[in-house]
């Protein structure tokens, strides 16, 4: 029976090298390879059910219904009777997928369903007509962004889910047609972790399922790099109305799975009871991260008089007010690439971005009061060590009375105003440290930096802050290596700032 997955596994590969890539776009789907496959094939339980009810929605040409059966003919998992029900749209891998799962027919008692419908639209009728549920659901659901006025918000909303992706749209309806005691495997992007836009989809989750098993992989382009796939993904075991324990955490650095090392932890490490936005942490190691156990690293923004919030400048809404190169009348206009290193370089000659935004009756609400901000940039590249990269700006480099900050930036600031310089200087040196680093990439799988995210960290206290602030000053030009040992000294309370 191995040998026929291996059989799908090659037909997999023809046939992704014979679907351009706007196609896959257009789907957002990418096929299954066989190793993850059976890895997500054998996350699942054993049950005392007679009859498994197996839900594939976005199938492709069935390797990962066929890893399923796989281990129903091998015994590891025991039933009576076998249902698959395959939904795949696309009309040449839905024919792949009728004579993979005609194969496995022919070898035991099994009935097979593959629907060509909508998976979206077809759920829905389900769900409003409270048909039987399923038992168990094995996806790799499509990557794709869903228009907040598109046919498929509204029929999400017609049974209460409200996401912005079409992976969280099929995995919250298949959430839903799953059974009390139904066990969901899926591999996903990892995005759905943190962030304001992911949050009804996390309390989703979290109210009907148990999270069991958690797996990430160790490079990013891992799991699909046949098809150049970048986005991290994780795979993930739910229980449906399961009670919530201990969560089993695995990592491979890639998808030979030779190398997996599991580790187990309790919930409130994988979601911390007081985070009012319920993000999803996926420590990989069983030691606790510096910045959780350290009693100095307890506050909120809130706590320290300071707030958080995405660059108001966007650009092309304001592109009749933009300038290449400062002029009378207006005021500097901050981009990421205005930063490098410790140092700002503004203006940037020469720079695809302007430099500049007139200051007038329509701009002055996206201006801020010249001073002292911290700035992180909102997106960082993969080839980068760190997530989060802090810059100091200071107010005697711009001759202005108002600055701009563009979309690309979040912004530290104190009611929209100036910082004091030694908190400033402070805050960036705690934010550009290793261990703030390892701590904000447990939650986010991704390399955007959202204020969001910012807001809900924890941080040292003010006056602590100001006196590393003031230890930075008198340093000078700053090393990582001296970043990461002042921090690792504060956490371990070993010296005096």
């Amino acid at each position: 029976m191995l040998q026929l997955l291996d059989h799908v596994d090659t037909v997999r590969k023809e046939v992704g090298r014979q679907i351009s890539q706007e196609r896959k776009s257009e789907l957002g789907q990418f096929m299954t390879p066989s190793t993850v496959a059976r890895f997500m094939a054998s996350l699942f339980m054993p049950s005392t059910l007679q009859t498994v009810r197996l839900l594939d929605p976005g199938a492709g040409i069935g390797s990962l219904s066929g890893a399923f059966l796989d281990r129903l003919a091998a015994g590891s998992l025991v039933f009576s009777h076998a249902q698959v029900v395959a939904y795949e749209i696309d009309a040449n891998l839905r024919s792949h997928l009728s004579q993979t799962l005609a194969e496995y027919r022919n070898r035991f008692d099994l009935e097979v369903s593959v629907l060509p419908g909508d998976f979206i639209e077809e759920a829905v009728k389900l769900l409003l007509h409270r048909a039987q549920r399923f038992t168990h659901a094995i996806l790799n659901p499509p990557y794709k962004k869903i228009n907040s006025a598109s046919r498929h918000r509204r029929l999400l909303r017609r049974v209460g889910i409200e996401t912005v992706n079409l992976y969280s749209a099929f995995a919250a309806l298949t959430v839903d047609l799953i059974q009390p005691g139904g066990q969901i495997v899926a591999i996903i992007p990892r995005s759905f972790c943190n962030g304001p836009y992911y949050r009804p989809f996390r309390e989703l989750l979290l109210a009907k399922t148990a999270i069991k098993r958690m797996h990430l992989f160790g490079a990013r382009n891992r799991a699909f790099k046949d098809d150049d796939v970048l986005q991290e993904n994780v795979i993930i075991l739910l229980e449906r109305s399961g009670w919530q324990g201990e969560v089993t955490i695995s990592t491979s650095t890639d998808d030979a799975f030779t190398d997996t090392e599991i580790n187990t932890h309790p919930f409130d490490r994988i979601v911390f009871p007081d985070d009012p936005e319920r993000f999803i942490h996926v420590p990989t190691s069983p030691e606790h991260n510096q910045l959780e156990l350290s009693p100095l690293v307890h506050c909120s923004l809130h706590d320290i008089g300071l707030e958080v919030s995405t660059g108001p400048v966007v650009d092309f809404r304001v592109r009749t007010h933009v300038r290449a190169m400062p002029e009378r009348g207006a005021a500097p206009l901050l981009y990421p690439c205005h930063f490098q290193g410790q140092t700002i370089e503004w203006p940037a000659q020469g720079a695809k971005k302007p430099n500049a935004i007139l200051h007038n009756l329509e701009t002055e609400k996206w201006l801020y009061p010249n001073g002292c901000y911290v700035v992180v940039r909102r997106f960082s590249s993969k080839e980068e060590k760190r997530r989060v990269m802090a810059h100091v700006v200071y107010p005697d480099v711009f001759d202005s009375p108002m600055l701009g900050f563009e979309n690309h930036l979040n912004v530290f600031h104190c009611g929209k105003r100036g910082i004091v310089e030694d908190l400033a200087r402070g805050l960036c040196v705690f934010l550009n440290s290793t261990a703030l680093d390892a701590q904000f990439r447990r939650f986010s799988g991704h390399t955007q930096v959202n204020a969001t995210d910012l807001r809900l960290l924890k941080y040292p206290a003010c006056e602590t802050l100001i006196r590393l602030g003031i230890w930075a000053r008198a340093q000078g030009h700053l090393t990582q290596q001296q970043v990461d040992r002042k921090i690792e000294s504060l956490l371990c309370q070993k010296a005096e700032i």
